[in-house]
């Protein structure tokens, strides 16, 4: 029964079919196969209203709206201009204040393609007028956009949270410091990269110039609404101030302030537009977490974590071979599928096996989030390669060929995380 379910997806998948009607068709093989099988069309249809029913889903439009608000209002623009006033004229100084403000805004909006879209729209055209080449440009803001899952607060830690029964205030926290660290190692390349293949620093000083010619207090209280929106978000929500819900309603109401009255970024005649555009983020997702709270009981009905973990448990007695293999199998993962369906599908299977390897849940939630990562700038799926294409009108593949190097450190940056724990934990315990 196990197989044909995994069987079933497999083709279903290959067909094209939406990852939506995928995950609920393959939740009525098992009563297909057996009519007593407790999951029936009925039972399903339940399971998925209901596993709708959840204060921390709320969260989930609350911040996709939320970061569509700050994008439209320009927020990137002014935590770009802040970093770069003090290393633009440093050596791969301007693509280091890319990541960094790709780390600033994922703290945002909690989105990997969100986080690309807004930083590279504003970002690449500058790099470009100062002489970087545009696939370098176009490959840096895709593969620094993918710190959007990991710096809380994420979409990704959410979903895996209802799968898991992890904490999400605990999954915020341990995002922290890996996403710092897969920060680190994006510049250290990016500043090697500048090395190697030079810079023109007369325009480099001429553009950072004019930003200090502004000096530093006039571009500090520019940047000073658009700096403090993280540590509203991220302070209420580790001071035990707010939940994390309750944390994504007051950065909505925040991003509205800041936008319209503060900077007049926005105007009230645009929020149609901004609530159009999350409600057609957030319905596609919406279906999916339905049908996947539905495939989640059928899992458990059919006993299929506890037999894959006791044929893992055989297979691979050393627990470092057991993680090696599955972080090998989620970086396939995330090349073929979107994380939120992956998580959601492979959450409830893989959890059990990792904690019976002695695995904690919170940092196999890091490990997971940081693998699925990887995905959003591998083809096919690679969602922010297709968002930097987009932007340049650059084919995927040169930027993806460009990326491989980012990737490097990407990777390095994961091994790190899987094998010391503290990493994650540390800021947890």
């Amino acid at each position: 029964m196990i197989g044909a379910i995994f069987a079933g997806m497999i083709v279903l998948l290959l067909l094209a079919v939406p990852i939506c009607v995928v995950i609920a068709m393959i939740c009525l093989i098992p009563y297909g196969l057996d009519p007593t099988f407790a999951a029936s069309p009925m039972f399903i249809l339940r399971n998925m209203v209901s596993g709708l029913d959840s204060i921390t889903l709320i969260a989930i439009p609350m911040f996709v709206l939320s970061g569509i608000i700050m994008a439209r209002g320009g927020i990137s623009k002014k935590l770009f201009n802040v970093f770069s006033y003090f290393i633009g004229d440093k050596t791969g100084g301007l693509p280091c204040a890319v990541v960094i403000t790709c780390l600033f805004y994922g703290a945002i909006s909690g989105s990997a393609p969100a986080t690309t879209a807004a930083v590279g729209a504003m970002t690449i055209p500058l790099l470009v007028s100062l002489g970087y080449d545009l696939t370098f440009c176009a490959a840096l803001v895709a593969i620094a956009g993918g710190l959007g899952v990991i710096i809380p607060p994420s979409i990704p830690f959410i979903l895996y949270s209802m799968n898991s029964g992890a904490s999400v205030g605990e999954l915020f926290i341990a995002g922290i410091l890996p996403g710092i660290l897969i920060g680190v190692c994006l510049m250290i390349y990016s500043v090697y990269y500048c090395k190697k293949h030079g810079e023109d620093k007369e325009k480099l000083h001429e553009n950072i110039g004019e930003l200090r010619e502004k000096g530093f207090l006039r571009v500090f209280l520019d940047s000073f609404w658009a700096l403090l929106s993280p540590v509203i978000i991220l302070g209420t929500i580790y001071g035990g101030i707010c939940t994390p819900t309750e944390a994504a309603v007051i950065s909505v109401v925040y991003a509205l302030i800041i936008c319209l009255f503060v900077y007049k970024t926005l105007q009230p005649k645009d929020l149609y537009a901004v609530l159009r555009e999350g409600v057609e983020t957030y319905a596609p997702i919406l279906f999916i977490l339905g049908a996947a709270q539905a495939f989640s009981r059928v899992l458990t009905l059919t006993q299929a974590p506890q037999e894959l973990a006791s044929v893992m448990g055989s297979t691979f007695t050393s627990g470092i071979a057991l993680i090696l293999v599955i972080n090998l199998f989620l970086l396939f993962v995330g090349m073929v599928m979107d994380t939120g369906p992956a998580i959601l599908i492979l959450t409830p299977i893989l959890v059990p096996i990792v904690t019976n390897a002695g695995f904690d849940p919170v940092h196999f939630g890091v490990i997971m989030i940081v693998n699925l990562a990887i995905g959003f700038v591998t083809p096919p799926i690679g969602n922010n390669l297709y968002v930097a294409s987009t932007l340049t009108k650059l084919p995927v593949t040169a930027i993806a060929k460009k990326a491989v190097p980012f990737m490097g450190a990407f990777f390095i940056a994961l091994l790190i995380i899987v094998f010391v724990p503290q990493v994650s934990l540390l800021l947890v315990r």
